[in-house]
C-alpha cells in the first residue's frame, strides 16, 4: 500500500485473484491482517490498517470468495517487517498479509 492509502495496488491483484480462485475452489477461511508503517499515531494506524484489511476482503468477494471466508483484522504499526527508519522500510510495512484459517 501507498502511504496514507487503503487502494490495493496494481501489482497485488494477480495475487488476489489466484487467493480467491484457490478459495473458491477448496473452501477455506484465511484471516486477512492490515499493517501500517509507524508514523502515524496508534490510533490513526489501527483505523488505516483496518481500512487495508477490509480493501482486500472486498477485493476476495469481488473475485467470487465469500464473506464467510474472509475475517479482516488490524494489527496497525505491530509486527513490523523491518524495523529501520527509511522509506523502503516503510513501504515494507504497509502490507496486508493473508493467513489460512480453516475451511468454510
Amino acid at each position: 500500500f501507498e502511504l496514507d492509502s487503503s487502494e490495493i495496488s496494481a501489482d497485488a491483484v494477480p495475487i488476489l485473484e489466484a487467493a480467491a480462485e484457490q478459495m473458491n475452489a477448496t473452501g477455506l477461511k484465511v484471516i486477512i491482517s492490515g499493517y501500517c508503517d509507524n508514523r502515524g499515531s496508534e490510533e490513526y494506524n489501527l483505523a488505516l490498517g483496518q481500512k487495508r484489511s477490509d480493501a482486500v476482503k472486498k477485493a476476495l468477494m469481488l473475485l467470487g470468495a465469500k464473506e464467510g471466508q474472509i475475517e479482516s483484522v488490524s494489527l496497525g504499526e505491530e509486527k513490523p517487517q523491518c524495523t529501520e527508519r527509511n522509506e523502503a522500510c516503510y513501504a515494507e510495512n504497509r502490507r496486508g498479509e493473508m493467513l489460512y484459517a480453516g475451511e468454510f
